[in-house]
């Protein structure tokens, strides 16, 4: 098992020239979310997946993360078409985004994450962008001239999920999507054993596999293993019951809702993808249940509360979910109760876990009774563990494998499964996004990358956060901010004090000094670095680089702050540029002595005139000249040349 192919040099230099399968991840390695997988031979690519993942607790102000799609803009002309193994976010969420930056011809999928497709498009005015089409269980699609797809009904926790048999040039290649073995489906819908099977017998050259749950072993229990225990907790409850779970999770859903039917309960539903969800799988005939089970949110206050049982987002500490809105007390029409009970029928992923507790915190403080954790027995993932892996590598028995779909430690224990199930460990390749699969009948060698990464969205979903905005929020967050505006002329001198405010930052600095810190390294900037700052245009006009030197600024400013207070605050320098011939400002830098080492000038070393200063000498009085050239000792700091100003009177 390795990283790269453990091929001989010599084999990979003849193989280079002839054709591939380019298998090309973008998204959903070493990490949970945004999967999205890219197949390619000669001018035809089809794209598997298009999600999106969320933000961590350092990324103020994105709402959603996205792969970095360079690689598919570049290349939009050669994309066939885009196939979907199920509905949930981390597989269909991105596919809006993109249809605003390239090209899809057709999206495969479905019915149920089609159906949740065209809302995403409708929502995002794309509707028009691209064609859709509802596949089924063993329907075979052509995309492009050499990709042939097959969808191969499996289990997860949401209703129509599929594997894929992709028949290339080079051979079959089987895409698991995510997948466990549920033998008792909550839908009473399989997992197709047979037709992987069938694969298995034909030949499948390379499989890529789920690898979310590689770290657990046996099997994944059946979606049905928790209906007991709901059935306890709902049955026994004196006052509303609440529950909380994955809106696309519609196993759960569906399960939540019978029983609230069976416990005589009217169903409120809370959250706009609860909402969504639930519309859609009634609607495409997923969930049947009668009209009179569900109650407007509104009339929440006419029901009895053994009667009321709410059904809501906010599983993973979402701060504007439904759950977590009820928490802070600030819900429209729900307000916590002592004798509410609350259950939590899902897991915090990744990332999510403080959010969650922190939810949960708030529920007990109010009074409420929280059902939680894994001991309950009220959640099990939709994702196979090591049995259920190891029976996805026996059925398809492929020659070359690729684990997908997880951090990396799960991907490298994946592939010690597979070793394990006799694939050989040469054939085994440990990917992460942007590095390329060349596949061929014979050989599976890694080529060159393509450029990935991630894109941040904004609230909007269509403002791109680059890493410079995301530092300058952290450091907000972290040491606040300081502006500083200050007038400067065009002939590079002060003709009035900064102004300078703090907000959000701690210090003991008293107001005056920090002025006069801040006069001190715009005097320095003028003195020292004003010469590169001014492009003479003709005549006694100038052209000054204003930006050029708010950034100087701001930078002396954040290096002393550093050093004086060991704080990084944002600093915001805007100049705000005078006239030349403006009376300059006397900068009171020696009644306020610098707290760095110093040394004293000698008076048989008097500074000259500055630079900015002589510019001013060609319009000034001579008495102006006369005092410009008076010595004036001061303090310098060591290790650079600072040279104090004196003011044009």
């Amino acid at each position: 098992m390795t990283s790269s192919s453990m091929n001989s040099q010599g084999s990979k230099n003849n193989q280079t020239k002839s054709p591939c399968l380019r298998i090309i991840p973008l998204g959903g390695l070493g990490e949970i979310g945004k999967n999205t997988c890219v197949f390619e031979y000669g001018d035809d690519i089809m794209i598997l997946d298009a999600g999106l993942a969320f933000p961590t607790d350092g990324m103020h102000g994105v709402n959603v993360v996205m792969p970095d799609t360079t690689y598919l803009r570049e290349n939009q002309n050669r994309i066939r078409g885009l196939v979907v193994t199920h509905g949930h976010e981390d597989h269909i969420g991105g596919i809006s985004h993109h249809l605003k930056n390239f090209n899809i011809p057709i999206v495969y999928g479905p019915p149920l994450a089609m159906s949740m497709l065209r809302g995403k498009m409708e929502e995002a005015g794309v509707a028009d962008r691209t064609t859709i089409q509802v596949c089924g269980p063993r329907e075979v699609i052509k995309v492009g001239q050499h990709f042939s797809v097959e969808f191969v009904r499996n289990t997860h926790s949401i209703s129509d999920s599929y594997s894929f048999a992709v028949t290339t040039p080079v051979g079959v290649v089987f895409f698991t999507g995510d997948f466990k073995f549920d033998h008792t489906p909550p839908d009473g819908q399989p997992a197709d054993l047979a037709r992987m099977a069938h694969y298995g017998d034909k030949g499948v050259l390379c499989l890529l596999s789920d690898s979310t749950n590689s770290e657990v072993t046996g099997f994944t229990p059946s979606e049905y293993s928790v209906f007991p225990n709901l059935d306890r907790y709902i049955a026994t409850a004196e006052g509303r019951v609440m529950v909380t779970t994955f809106a696309s999770s519609t196993h759960r859903v569906a399960m939540l809702l019978e029983l609230a039917m069976k416990n005589g309960r009217k169903v409120g539903l809370l959250g706009r993808s609860m909402l969504n969800v639930v519309g859609k799988a009634r609607e495409l005939g997923y969930m049947r249940f009668p009209d009179d089970l569900f109650f407007p949110i509104k009339q929440i206050r006419d029901l009895p509360d053994r009667e009321t049982f709410l059904l809501m987002t906010g599983s993973q500490g979402e701060s504007m979910a439904a759950l977590s809105r009820i928490a802070r007390g600030e819900h429209q029409h729900v307000q916590l109760k002592t004798s509410d009970t609350v259950i939590f029928s899902a897991s915090p992923i990744p990332g999510n876990t403080i959010s969650v507790m922190h939810t949960i915190d708030k529920l007990i403080k109010l009074g409420a009774k929280v059902i939680y954790g894994k001991d309950k027995g009220i959640h099990v993932s939709g994702h196979g563990c090591q049995e259920d892996q190891k029976w996805m590598l026996g059925l398809t028995r492929p020659k070359y494998f690729i684990p997908v779909h997880g951090e990396y430690r799960m991907q490298v224990l994946h592939g010690k499964t597979a070793v394990s199930m006799g694939v050989h460990p040469e054939n085994v390749l440990v990917m992460e996004n942007g590095d390329v699969a060349e596949l061929r009948p014979d050989s599976l060698l890694q080529g060159s990358p393509v450029k990935s990464g991630v894109e941040l969205l904004d609230s909007s979903r269509t403002g791109i956060v680059d890493t410079r905005v995301l530092k300058e929020r952290q450091q907000l967050a972290d040491d606040g901010v300081i502006t500083v505006l200050t007038p400067i002329s065009t002939d590079g001198v002060m003709v009035a004090p900064p102004r300078v405010n703090l907000r959000g930052v701690i210090t003991n600095v008293d107001a005056k000094t920090m002025v006069n810190w801040t006069e001190r390294e715009i005097n320095w900037v003028l003195e020292n670095r004003w010469k590169q700052l001014v492009l003479k245009t003709g005549g006694k006009s100038v052209e000054v680089d204003w930006i050029g030197l708010q950034r100087e600024v701001e930078s002396g400013l954040s290096r002393r702050l550093r050093r004086e207070v060991q704080a990084e605050p944002l600093v915001l320098c805007l100049v705000q540029p005078a006239p030349g011939g403006t009376r300059a400002y006397k900068p009171q830098l020696d009644q306020q002595p610098d707290s760095r080492q110093v040394v004293k000038k000698t008076a048989d070393k008097a500074p000259k005139s500055t630079k900015a200063s002589v510019a001013n000498q060609e319009t000034s009085s001579p008495a102006e000249q006369k005092t410009n050239t008076e010595p004036n000792a001061e303090e310098m700091p060591t290790g650079r040349t600072r040279r104090r100003r004196s003011a044009i009177s």
